[in-house]
């Protein structure tokens, strides 16, 4: 007998303009998720009662990127990134905001773009020490990959970027390779910028164990592979897949790619870079604005601007289920903690101009083993 289709539930006091993230908060509650908005404020759901428990106006204009409690001495905080270059910690604790750094600290021009649109966690494990998560990756549109020390208490380095690295251009997506969370040696992370260029950029902690004047130990981070996008139009996202074996970058052509780091050694198993076609209708094309990856399976999640949800099996190249259409684009995703339960950002993005359009949404959806499991997998 088969399973009845669970509903998407609205979340309660949505934001008020465009959505740009959503992340779950691990270390408060596994039903805690974060979200921002172009509405300048850091929301808080609960999404097992369906209820707000807080809206921040971070002041830092239109929110643009997001990571939720990413560990170590950043405990229950989450981070933001503004249209105005800053990035942000909101301690969820005791709903106290404080600045962890900014792009392009130095006199701002109209006419320049510092936004930060990417934030990643660098974890890195170690059997000496408790503290997981020192560092913290901002990539923006000022074309530069910073790194931030956000230990608390380490007022040496605080609002001054650790290293920077120069990008070939603006950056419109970052993430961290999960596999690469269990080295004591190294983190990975992949950047996407415009004229569809890819980096990927390895954080390490410095070989010659060089410590600050704190007593805590520095970091190094080198860009080691720089190519194009084997897609022909601009991407939008790009996601590791959860085993580090390669990514999957999606672009405004409604195409999703999955490609591979053989210029880095990595093992692909035998497997072959290849894109498919996605959020079409008939001869209309639309964006491909998430991806997303279910922690368990390693299948995915991607959202489109034809307003649906589809997940994959993407080493297996094969489709898996596609979730009822929304009233609009879907403009974030973000799996919890075990796969269970995916939240969906409604949202427009203008992919057709300035026009009336539904209200912005937040909706929670149960997800089936049968709607995420690999096929064929028992």
């Amino acid at each position: 007998m088969s399973q009845t289709s669970p509903e998407c539930r609205s979340l309660p006091e949505p934001p008020t303009d465009g959505i740009t993230s959503l992340s779950y908060i691990p270390s408060v509650s596994t039903s805690l998720l974060a979200s921002t908005s172009w509405d300048g404020n850091l929301r808080i759901h609960d999404t097992s009662t369906m209820s707000n428990q807080c809206s921040q106006a971070m002041e830092s204009g239109p929110l643009l990127s997001l990571i939720a409690s990413p560990g170590g001495d950043g405990g229950s905080c989450v981070f933001t990134g503004g249209l105005d270059g800053s990035i942000k910690r909101f301690d969820v604790a005791t709903s106290t905001v404080s600045v962890v750094g900014r792009h392009s600290p130095e006199t701002i021009h109209d006419h320049e773009k510092v936004a930060c649109s990417c934030l990643s966690p660098v974890s890195f494990s170690s059997s000496e020490s408790t503290l997981n998560t020192p560092v913290l990756a901002s990539a923006g549109w000022d074309s530069f990959f910073y790194l931030w020390d956000i230990r608390a208490g380490n007022a040496s380095s605080q609002n001054k970027p650790m290293a920077r690295i120069k990008l070939p251009d603006k950056a419109f997506s970052m993430d961290v390779d999960p596999s690469s969370s269990s080295s004591s040696s190294g983190c990975r992370l992949v950047i996407s910028t415009a004229k569809r260029r890819t980096c990927i950029i390895d954080v390490r902690k410095a070989s010659s164990v060089v410590v600050a004047e704190d007593g805590n130990q520095e970091y190094m981070a080198e860009m080691v592979l720089e190519r194009e996008s084997s897609l022909k139009y601009q991407t939008r996202v790009s996601r590791f897949f959860p085993n580090g074996s390669g990514i999957a970058v999606g672009s405004i052509e409604g195409r999703v790619a999955i490609e591979f780091l053989d210029e880095l050694n990595v093992s692909s198993n035998g497997k072959k870079k290849y894109a498919f076609k996605c959020h079409r209708v008939g001869d209309i094309v639309y964006p491909v604005n998430a991806i997303a990856f279910h922690p368990k399976y390693g299948t995915f999640a991607t959202g489109g601007c034809d307003g649906t949800v589809v997940t994959w099996d993407g080493l297996n190249k094969k489709k898996i289920y596609t979730l009822p259409k929304f009233p609009t684009s879907i403009a974030a995703l973000a799996f919890n903690h075990d796969g269970s339960e995916l939240a969906i950002a409604s949202s427009y993005t203008f992919e057709e101009g300035e026009k009336d359009h539904p209200r912005d949404e937040i909706y929670i959806r149960s997800m089936l083993d049968s709607e995420c499991k690999p096929k064929g997998m028992k």
